[in-house]
């Protein structure tokens, strides 16, 4: 028996492609049925994120289950030249290897981003539910989930934040601990500002306020985030219990002034206050940042802690593959040794029994 895996990432095609073979959450169970219908295929499992789609199989006959799906994968969309040059195939140790990197998240966009494995984790239990998968495939995603667990517990791959959203994220934890109670207030509606809001309010920053020079966009964003708009003049009448300042303005001039803070600030009693400066040209005064109780970062001492994490990320990648290969090559030594008539029992996702049954 040999794994194969056909799939296209955010690393051999950009994101018009890659929408086009999405399958969706609700049907990843469904697909991989179809796929286990496939000639040769005798189990099957679909991963479908923004950033891969994956299909996975166990076979006795690689090549031609690669073919196959390449048929399948070109009649779902209409096109079978869209996906040309996209998907990459693999087979036997090789996609092994890359589904342990996956779930680790050494594939990522973002270097040992953890919720690759919760994604994984569904597309499996959808495949599981569905009666797509057995004793090899089931055996695969648990070591796969195994070895991510591992690779957490034993490197710093997932240490420290690795955006300017996360890294705000890191530093307001660092001023405020809980952000349970923080109060946020947004100035401009940009795509960057929201994200870093998204960022918090996961992080559980709850109030949320949002201004701009259009207040209808400042509703739009407001209410998406469960919020509310603010005229632009009068934000600063919501300052009195604010904690987290954020700018993405895209005025040409800064909109906070030293002196302006600094009288506003008077009237604030050991309460902190954590600017962050997502626009450019910037939206606060660097002076500001003089203010007994002010915290100001900009986006570039942002980005810049971003990738100090991304570095020592880069460094954790050799353990983690010394860690990866080790499973990789327990797990080949068990499809080439383990008996034809062994059973796999799962319960709840997981493998909780591997026995022989008699021969028959």
């Amino acid at each position: 028996m040999q794994i194969v895996c056909l799939g296209l990432s955010h690393k051999t095609a950009p994101v018009e492609v890659r929408e086009r073979f999405a399958v969706l959450e609700s049907h990843l169970g469904v697909t991989a049925l179809e796929l286990k219908q496939l000639p040769h295929v005798e189990e099957a499992v679909v991963i479908s994120t923004c950033n891969r789609v994956e299909f996975y199989a166990a076979t006795h006959n690689p090549e031609g289950v690669l073919s196959s799906l390449e048929q399948m994968i070109g009649q779902k969309v209409g096109d079978a030249s869209l996906g040309k040059g996209c998907f990459v195939p693999q087979s036997g140790e090789t996609s092994i290897r890359h589904l342990f990197r996956v779930t680790s998240g050494l594939e990522s966009m973002v270097l040992g981003e953890t919720e690759i494995l919760g994604q994984v984790k569904k597309a499996y239990q959808a495949a599981l539910e569905n009666g797509a998968t057995s004793r090899h495939l089931n055996k695969l995603f648990q070591r796969a989930f195994n070895v991510a667990k591992e690779v957490r517990t034993n490197t710093n791959i997932t240490k420290g934040p690795v955006s300017t959203g996360s890294a705000a994220v890191e530093l307001a934890e660092k001023i405020f601990g809980r952000l349970e109670h923080c109060k946020i207030m947004i100035l401009g509606a940009g795509e960057t500002a929201e994200m870093t809001a998204k960022a918090l309010l996961s992080r559980g920053a709850k109030a949320i306020f949002v201004s701009n020079r259009t207040y209808e966009r400042a509703h739009a964003l407001a209410e998406g985030m469960g919020g509310k708009a603010i005229h632009f003049d009068e934000w600063e009448k919501e300052f009195h219990d604010l904690d987290i300042l954020i700018g993405s303005t895209g005025a040409p001039h800064a909109v906070v002034a030293h002196e302006r803070l600094a009288s506003m600030m008077v009237h604030r009693t050991d309460r902190p206050l954590f600017c962050i400066d997502l626009a450019v040209p910037r939206d606060f005064e660097p002076v500001i940042n003089e203010l007994e109780g002010v915290y100001l970062y900009d986006i570039d001492a942002l980005q810049a802690i971003a990738e100090e994490s991304i570095a020592v990320r880069r460094q954790e990648l050799t353990h983690c593959e010394r860690l990866i290969e080790r499973h990789v090559e327990e797990f080949d030594k068990w499809l080439r040794t383990a008996p034809p008539n062994s059973f796999i029992k799962t319960a709840g996702g997981k493998v909780v029994a591997e026995r022989v049954l008699p021969a028959r």
